[in-house]
C-alpha cells in the first residue's frame, strides 16, 4: 500500500503517513505455483495474517495431460533453490492435479524439495488430507474443474488416503486460464446444484478457481464444510509454522485453533 498525505486540521500543516509493509517477520514462505495459474497468488496472500508473508515462482504448466503434469516437476529443485536463496522458512509446491496424480508422489515431491534445500516442504496434497481430516469429513463431494482423467486420479487418490468420496463432478475444463475465467457467482452456483444430503464436506478442487470469497456463502447455504485447495494450503502453512490465527472469511476450516492440523489417515494401498 503506497504512502500518502493528510491535514491534521492546522491551515498548511501536512503530515505524512508511512506505507504499511508486511515483510513476513513471523513467516516468511516461498510458494511454487503453475505457471499459467493467476488465482493462486491474491487468494494465498488475501488469507494469511499480518506478519506472514508468500514469495511466489512458477513452473511451466498450462495444460491437463499426463505429460503436462508431470514434466512440471522437472523444474522442481531450481525453483526450490531460487526460494531458499530469500530464506524461506517453509517451500510449498502448490498444485493439486500434480500432487495428486499418484498416492506417492506428494512425499516424493517434498523429500525432493527438502534435499535440494534443507527446508522444509508442504505439497497441497497433503494440505487437503490434513484440511478434510480436521473438519471431521466423512462423506465428501469432490467437485473439480477438471477433464475426466485428471478428476478420476483426484478420486483414486482421495480414497487411496482413506477418504470417502460419496459424490463427485467436474466441468471438463483443460487449461488454467479457462478455470481461472469462472465467475466466482457462477462457480457458487454450480457447487449448489451439486450438493446431495449425504455429504458432509465439500471439497472445490483446483488451485486456479477463484473460489476463496465463496466459501463462507457455500457453508451458509449448505451447512457443510467447504474445503478449497487455495485454503487448504493457506491453513496448513500457518498450522505447520506453530500459527494459529482464525478468519472466518474463509470458512470453518480458518475458525479451527491449535498448532498443527490433525494428522490424515495413512495411506492404504487398493
Amino acid at each position: 500500500m503506497a504512502g500518502s498525505e493528510h491535514s491534521d486540521g492546522e491551515p498548511g500543516r501536512v503530515v505524512n503517513v508511512a506505507p504499511s509493509i508486511d515483510y513476513g517477520t513471523r513467516l516468511r514462505a516461498g510458494i511454487i505455483v503453475p505457471s499459467g495459474n493467476p488465482v493462486a497468488e491474491p487468494e494465498i496472500s488475501a488469507m494469511l495474517p499480518d506478519g506472514v508473508s508468500a514469495l511466489f515462482t512458477r513452473l511451466e504448466l498450462r495444460g491437463s495431460s499426463e505429460q503436462e503434469l508431470l514434466a512440471m516437476l522437472d523444474g522442481l529443485e531450481g525453483a526450490s533453490r531460487l526460494l531458499s536463496h530469500a530464506e524461506v522458512g517453509t517451500i510449498v509446491f502448490h498444485c493439486t492435479a500434480v500432487s495428486t496424480f499418484a498416492p506417492e508422489l506428494a512425499p516424493q515431491i517434498v523429500q525432493r524439495i527438502e534435499r535440494a534445500t534443507g527446508i522444509p516442504g508442504l505439497v497441497t496434497a497433503d494440505a487437503i488430507l490434513h484440511a478434510i481430516t480436521a473438519l471431521g469429513g466423512q462423506r465428501v463431494a469432490l467437485l473439480t474443474p477438471y477433464n475426466r482423467s485428471v478428476h478420476e486420479r483426484e478420486i483414486a487418490f482421495l480414497e487411496s488416503h482413506g477418504v470417502n468420496v460419496v459424490h463427485d463432478a467436474f466441468m471438463g475444463l483443460e487449461t488454467n486460464s479457462e478455470m481461472a475465467r469462472l465467475a466466482p457467482a457462477a462457480l457458487r452456483d454450480w457447487v449448489l446444484e451439486q450438493i446431495k444430503d449425504d455429504v458432509d464436506t465439500i471439497f472445490l478442487s483446483c488451485t486456479a478457481l477463484r473460489s476463496a470469497g465463496i466459501i463462507q456463502a457455500i457453508e451458509q447455504r449448505t451447512q457443510r464444510s467447504v474445503v478449497t485447495s487455495n485454503q487448504a494450503m493457506a491453513w496448513q502453512l500457518l498450522r505447520a509454522n506453530g500459527i494459529s490465527d482464525v478468519n472466518p472469511l474463509f470458512g470453518r476450516l480458518f475458525s479451527l485453533r491449535g498448532e498443527r492440523a490433525a494428522e490424515p489417515q495413512e495411506c492404504v494401498p487398493r
